[in-house]
C-alpha cells in the first residue's frame, strides 16, 4: 500500500540544522566510512560518466547499487533479488528510465524491475541521471522534518525531488554531498523520533 504524507507535512519541509552544517554534515559521514563502504560507494560513483554515455546500465551494476542502498539495512539478500532480472530488462527499463523526460515518471520506470523499489530506484536517479534526484532514506527524510514510512507515494516523491534541488542549489553544493548530510545527521542524532 502507497502512503501519502499529508500535505500539511511536505509543505513543513525544512532542514532541522542549519544550512551552513551541509558541508560539515557530509565531512562526518565520509569520516565515518569504512574502508570498504568509501570504495564500494567510490566504484559506483566512478561508474557515472560511462553509465550516462551509454544512458542504460547492466544487470550487475543493479546489484552493486541495490547491495550498496541496502547495506546499510543488512539487506544483502533483498539486493540479490535484483538478479532475477535479466540482462535484457535492465538495459530495457533503465534506458527508459534515463531518457524520459518527466520526474514524476523516472522512478516509477525504476520500480518496474525485480528487487527494486523507491529507495533503491531513488538511488539509481541520484547516481546516474542527468537531473539531480535525493535518495528516498528515512534519515535522509527524518532530516528535513518527515516522518518515514514503509513506502512513500509518487507525489510526495517529486515533492520531495524539489526541496533538494532547491537547498542544493541555494548552498551551491551537489545532491551527493547534500544526500550525505541529511544521511548524517539523522545518524548521529540518538534520540531522533524512528
Amino acid at each position: 500500500m502507497t502512503v501519502i504524507h499529508r500535505k500539511e507535512d511536505i509543505m513543513s519541509m525544512k532542514l532541522r540544522f542549519s544550512e551552513s552544517e551541509i558541508v560539515f554534515w557530509e565531512n562526518e559521514y565520509m569520516k565515518d566510512l569504512s574502508e570498504g563502504e568509501r570504495n564500494m560507494e567510490q566504484r559506483l560513483i566512478d561508474l557515472k560518466d560511462k553509465v550516462q554515455e551509454r544512458k542504460y546500465l547492466k544487470r550487475e551494476e543493479l546489484f552493486q547499487i541495490a547491495e550498496w542502498k541496502l547495506q546499510a539495512f543488512a539487506r544483502f539478500n533483498q539486493a540479490e533479488l535484483t538478479l532475477k532480472n535479466c540482462e535484457e530488462e535492465v538495459i530495457e527499463i533503465t534506458k527508459k528510465t534515463f531518457t524520459e523526460k518527466k520526474d514524476s515518471l523516472k522512478l516509477k520506470y525504476c520500480v518496474e524491475l525485480h528487487g527494486v523499489g523507491e529507495p533503491v530506484g531513488s538511488a539509481i536517479l541520484h547516481l546516474f541521471d542527468i537531473n539531480k534526484y535525493p535518495i528516498l532514506d528515512k534519515h535522509a527524510l527524518w532530516s528535513v522534518g518527515l516522518p518515514w514510512e514503509d513506502r512513500t507515494s509518487f507525489p510526495f516523491w517529486l515533492d520531495y525531488v524539489k526541496f533538494c534541488r532547491e537547498k542544493a542549489t541555494e548552498n551551491n553544493v551537489c545532491m551527493r554531498t547534500l544526500d550525505r548530510a541529511l544521511w548524517k545527521y539523522s545518524k548521529s542524532i540518538p534520540s531522533r523520533d524512528k
